[in-house]
């Protein structure tokens, strides 16, 4: 079966054309850096000529609220007309948990906005609803820092590390479409500010976090439920302390 990853060269998608070569799938890797570019088009219709399913992985380059929403219109409306053209079966996709309710947050409002492109293609789809990655702790910690400082929400959320993502998508990919949604996060909940903690303590880095409800991320206050999927929602086996004393891991 042939299978194109959009994004196939990032964190999850070199991940996930990894495992299902393995398994024995014909898989493009698509992304700039190989040809393929759903913004202007460039080697899109010839990438997925045969293909069956097309896995979109891909990311904004700049997160600013007018170019991450044109990123994600322009490249899900090129790509979506595209496999139309080609006959694909199945379009798989990465979102967010939460999206949907907190709209303050310009990145989430263009993830919110290439789920309905999905929905309104006509092309079967299953969209998987992530919570963030173990991998994002440096960049959270960086963008809260004033200083000495860093400033973080107290609200919960339920962190994951890639690898059971990779899973749950590959597992996805290689099933039926449902047309809907999946929830996946992480096995344990923590407060953002418990997660930057963590994260510096590691580190033997000595600056000080801030607990703060009214601390914003992604540009928006976050609460005890914004970020935490539904209790039916599949689980990650990794727990954050053991995935970041693993060598390498922490960056």
């Amino acid at each position: 079966m042939k299978i194109v990853v959009i994004g196939g060269t990032g964190l999850i998608g070199s991940k996930m054309v990894g495992q299902l070569r393995k398994m024995g799938h014909d898989v493009l890797a698509a992304s700039p850096d190989t040809g393929v570019n759903t913004i202007t088009g460039e080697g899109l219709s010839e990438a997925l000529k045969g293909a069956e399913k097309v896995v979109d992985v891909a990311n904004s380059p700049s997160f600013a609220d007018d170019d991450v929403m044109e990123f994600f219109k322009t490249s899900g409306h090129n790509l979506l007309a595209a496999e139309k053209e080609a006959g694909v079966k199945h379009h798989i996709a990465l979102s967010i948990v939460g999206a949907d309710r907190l709209p303050n947050s310009g990145y989430l409002r263009a993830k919110v906005e290439q789920e309905r492109l999905i929905r309104e293609s006509g092309i079967p789809y299953t969209i998987l609803h992530s919570t963030q990655f173990f991998e994002f702790a440096g960049g959270i910690v960086k963008e809260a820092t004033v200083g000495n400082t860093v400033r973080l929400s107290s609200g919960l959320f339920q962190p994951i590390a890639s690898d059971d993502v990779v899973a749950a998508m590959v597992d996805i990919t290689i099933k039926d479409p449902i047309n809907g949604i999946v929830e996946i996060g992480g096995p344990e909940k923590l407060g953002m500010d418990q997660f930057g903690k963590i994260y510096l303590d590691m580190k033997q880095d000595k600056r000080e976090v801030i607990s703060d409800p009214k601390a914003l991320y992604f540009g928006t206050v976050i609460d005890d439920q914004s970020l935490v999927p539904a209790d039916n929602a599949r689980k990650g086996s990794i727990r954050y302390e053991d995935w970041i004393r693993i060598p390498g891991n922490l960056r």
